[in-house]
This record gives C-alpha cells, structure tokens and sequence, in this order.
C-alpha cells in the first residue's frame, strides 16, 4: 500500500482566486484559519491528489502549483476513486469528514479553465468538515478511514427467544442487507439477536443500538394487532422523527392483491443518528419490505447526516 501524506498546505484571503502554499496551517471547526472559505458549510476544507495534478500537468505540457486548483490539501497516495461521502480522513489530530466529491468549476473564474478548457474539480476535487482540529504541514501521514454502514437486526419471538423454533426472518434480513451492500462504496457489518416480545427489553435495545452508533436497526415481528405485538409503539416512542411515506407505499402496493398486507402497523424513523425500520415476522413479507427500503437506503443516510447528492463522481 502506498504511504499516504500531505504534501502541501495551501490557502487564499479571498474566494475564487487560486490559493498558495504556507508552511503549516491550523484548522479548527470552521476550516482553514485564515483561508477564504472558512465557515459553516459542509465544504470547509479541500483535498485533491497530487498524481491527479501531474497527470493534468503532462496533458497540458506545464507545471502547475501547489494550490492552483484552490486545493487547501494536496495529497499523495490517496485514490481518490476510493473515497467516498462519510469516510474520515486523519492527519495527525485532525480529523475530516468527507462532504462531497467534486464540483461545479468556476468556469471563466478558473484561470486554468480558462487557459485550457477544462479542470479536475469537478471529478478528482475531494471536499469534507472538521470533526477534530489542529495544525497540518507538509510531511504529515494522511489515513482514509472508509466508511463502514452498521446494520443491527432484531428480531422478536418469545417462542424463537426460547429455542422452540428457529428465527428465519431475520437471517433473511441479513442476506438481503449483505446482497444489497456488495459492490457498495461503503463496506457494512450486520449484528443480528433475538429477544421475547417485551416493550422494555426492546426498548434497552433500541437505546443501547442508539448510544453505539448503528447507522440502521432492522427489527422483525410483532407490528400486528395482537396483544403482543408491541413493536410499533415501542419505536415511536423511542424515535426523533417518523418517516411515514416508506410503509405506507409498502402497504399500498402489496396490499392491492393481499388486503392482509394493510394490517401491518409497521413504522420507520430517525433513531438517533441512525435509522430504523419495523418489519412483520414472516419472510415473504421481510422480502416484501426490504426490496422497498433498500431502494431508499443510501439516500435516506445521505440526508440524516446533512448532506446530499451533489457528487459529481
């Protein structure tokens, strides 16, 4: 593996003029003390791969300088095809997290857009937040941390609790959760347990899920109308958000040919920072319900941590 670093440290006083290298920089929540694009947006700090740099370099038969594309970080070692929205990068106690791949140029505001045509932002430029600050100089050892969706599956029986029959639903979930993530930019771990029908072990699960951090709960059984069939309404309550249109459009479109399928109170909302989702306990139905969910997924986890789609990549 090549050894990743930072090769040049570069701001600018004013926005849309190329930035030049300083010997070191500091970097707090805001960005780049000093530099013009310090603030409270999810682009505080720019990256961009040096190799990228010199590639362009040769096609256009002149050097280009640090920080000619307006780049706050200039690396070395670090793929840019391999970074992806959420990942952190570390240098030394700074801590990144990656906002947004590429961007608009600025068209005539460009000089090199200007003087050839075209630029490598909009494809290669790599922007991010700060999640922990501190000082940054040429030399320092860059890590990229890819990011790892945690999924946590639930599944509630009080028979399947007890070992009298075995849990089919929630390995489903699994399968379908790691066919979902193959090919992925993010990588996934999925944890899976069993646990009786109780509104007050569910809920410890539900806030233990919460304070660890999991990206997606995925629980199974008890969203029907039965006395213990309690899913639902522990959810809610444990919930900041409810996200009401993803059930109800499941419960439409299977429940035209199946009005059995309308007596779900399956729920989805925002749990903590992650998601979660109630499923009924068959697997026919687990199916169901997951090819609907998935389909959503990333860009519901895209949104929740304040971000969007306007990667260019």
């Amino acid at each position: 593996m090549k050894k990743m670093q930072i090769v040049s440290v570069n701001i600018s006083e004013q926005k849309g003029t190329i930035k030049h290298a300083v010997p070191e920089v500091t970097i707090d929540l805001n960005g780049i003390v000093g530099d013009a694009h310090a603030g409270t947006t999810n682009r505080l700090v720019s990256l961009l791969a040096r190799e990228t740099v010199e590639r362009f370099a040769k096609g256009i038969g002149r050097e280009i300088a640090f920080g000619e594309f307006a780049e706050n970080l200039t690396t070395r070692g670090l793929d840019p095809e391999r970074v992806w929205l959420l990942d952190k990068l570390r240098i030394g106690d700074v801590e990144l997290e990656v906002t947004q791949i590429g961007k608009k140029c600025h068209g005539n505001f460009c000089a090199i857009f200007r003087e050839v045509g075209r630029c490598v932002m909009p494809d290669e430029g790599i922007f991010s937040r700060v999640i922990h600050g501190g000082k940054v100089k040429p030399g320092d050892a860059l890590q990229h941390l890819p990011k790892q969706l945690e999924f946590k599956i639930i599944t509630l029986s009080d028979r399947a609790s007890r070992g009298e029959y075995e849990d089919r639903s929630g390995p489903r979930i699994k399968e379908l959760v790691e066919e979902y993530m193959q090919g992925k930019r993010w990588s996934s771990i999925v944890d899976s347990t069993i646990i009786p029908d109780d509104p007050e072990i569910l809920a410890s699960e539900l806030r233990g899920a919460c304070d660890t951090g999991y990206d997606v709960v995925i629980t199974t059984g008890g969203t029907g109308v039965g006395r213990r069939d309690i899913t639902p309404d522990v959810v809610e309550k444990e919930c900041s958000k409810l996200i009401p249109g993803i059930m109800e459009h499941i419960r439409a479109k299977y429940g035209a040919n199946n009005p059995a399928a309308l007596l779900s109170r399956s729920v989805a909302g925002v749990l903590g920072s992650g998601l979660v989702y109630t499923l009924p306990g068959s697997v026919k139905a687990v199916e169901e319900y997951m090819s609907e969910i998935l389909k959503t997924l990333e860009h519901l986890i895209i949104m929740l941590h304040g971000l969007d789609f306007h990667s260019h990549r």
